[in-house]
């Protein structure tokens, strides 16, 4: 599988170590009132879905930055590809 890196081009995905699920990049805030629930569902409930789902790669034998990958789970077929701090910002978040 080929991932287009945004800054570096077409990559091998040997090159990448996977994390999950890209939901992850919206931590829950830990100050909230129900913080304790959120982390739970946060850590332990992952959809497993068939089709387009959004990743986390790690450029671990590169530049070892992170992106996130919208891949179809199904065919494999890479849909695009963005920088997660770009991603993260876009969610308000600026980690």
């Amino acid at each position: 599988m080929i991932i287009n890196h945004p800054l570096l081009g077409p990559r091998d995905a040997q090159e990448f170590v996977y994390l999950g699920d890209a939901s992850l990049i919206g931590r829950p805030d830990g100050m909230t009132e129900g913080a304790v629930d959120a982390f739970h569902d946060y850590l332990y409930l992952r959809d497993n879905p068939a089709g387009e789902h959004r990743e986390l790669w790690y450029h671990e034998q590169g530049d070892r930055s992170w992106l996130v990958v919208t891949r179809n789970t199904v065919t494999h077929e890479v849909v695009s590809v963005e920088i997660a701090r770009d991603v993260a910002r876009k969610m308000g978040r600026s980690k």
